[in-house]
């Protein structure tokens, strides 16, 4: 079902440079848009493919107005990245596919769980005992909610999310391991989105929690009793080990690592495939794995080390001459 650009601008706002009754058939990338299909622009740097798009319209931020006017029709808007992000969830709401059963006859939900009337169980999905289950919540399929762990309001669940599998304890006992029994749970607070194959295990004490807000991308592994503050982020196969706490608006970069027992603050941001080996108690931006760094100082000792090979050559040249004159 195609959308009218009136519709689009009813429903969300924005500037309309164009026709009004154009008709949108669907949401596409700027370099392969359709003269049916509409896009949009976040950056300068784009405008060579701004000028060669055959988009039907495109999404663009004030200082971008006049080159988008060289091209065809075009929506502004403050923040076309925010608009589209709200005009994929429009376009869903219109085009989604109708809904099945709240609660799919495959799902296993122990007796003493609840589930919201609002909520929707997927195939597959598993609810343990004491488990809740907020309003407008959706657990897609094969979704595992441990006993007692809670999950808010107006969360996403995405296919394989395991909550509430024991923590990583054991205590040594002559040379062999003995299990600690994880006896919290996990707390999952509203309009959080959890991607597929993520784990969030259970505290040992007191609860794992995840804040108001927070974003947590595929395959990420939360250990026991870690706490992550509201509407922090983190890219898939980033690891969090036990009991660290990681400040609110946080990002975290795929496939890296927060040690156990450290402490991030608010708005910390960490580079992909970074290690973070200490807490961090003011607010930037790190990257590194030897040992992480303020970004713009890491930035600067690994050009240092680009150049460390060349550097030994002209000392060894150095002290050749400084040789053959003291001999």
């Amino acid at each position: 079902m195609a959308l009218r650009l009136a519709s689009v601008v009813e429903a969300l706002g924005g500037e309309l440079c164009g026709d009004p009754q154009r008709l949108i058939s669907a949401l596409a990338p700027l370099e392969s848009a359709t003269e049916t299909e509409l896009s949009f622009i976040t950056h300068a740097k784009y405008l060579g493919q701004l000028a060669r798009s055959r988009a039907a319209c495109v999404i663009v931020a004030p200082a971008l107005r006049e080159a988008a006017a060289l091209r065809g029709d075009h929506l502004v808007v403050d923040q076309p990245y925010l608009y589209y992000a709200r005009l994929s969830q429009l376009w869903k709401q219109q085009h989604s596919a109708a809904q099945g059963p709240r609660l799919h006859p495959s799902a296993v939900i122990d007796e003493q769980a609840f589930v919201h009337a609002s909520a929707r169980i997927g195939p597959l999905c598993v609810l343990e005992r004491g488990a809740r289950i907020g309003a407008d919540t959706v657990l897609k399929s094969g979704v595992t909610v441990g006993e007692n762990c809670i999950v808010g309001e107006r969360c996403i669940l995405h296919p394989g999310v395991v909550l509430g599998a024991d923590g990583f304890g054991f205590a040594p006992n002559a040379g062999a391991w003995e299990k600690i029994e994880q006896l919290g749970a996990v707390r999952i607070g509203n309009d959080v989105e959890i991607g597929a194959n993520t784990c969030i295990d259970r505290g040992a004490l007191s609860d794992t929690v995840i804040a108001d807000g927070v974003k947590l991308d595929n395959l990420i592994q939360i250990g026991h009793n870690v706490q992550i503050g509201a509407h922090t982020a983190m890219a898939g196969c980033s690891a969090v080990a036990g009991s660290a706490v990681i400040g609110a608006h946080c990002t975290i970069g795929g496939a890296a690592n927060v040690l156990g027992h450290l402490t991030l603050a608010d708005n910390v941001h960490i580079s992909a495939t970074s290690m973070v080996t200490r807490s961090l108690h003011k607010p930037g931006h790190y990257t590194g794995f030897f040992p992480i760094d303020e970004n713009a100082a890491w930035e600067k000792n690994a050009a240092t080390l680009k150049q460390l090979h060349s550097l030994r050559e002209r000392i060894k040249a150095l002290e050749k001459i400084i040789e053959s004159k003291t001999i």
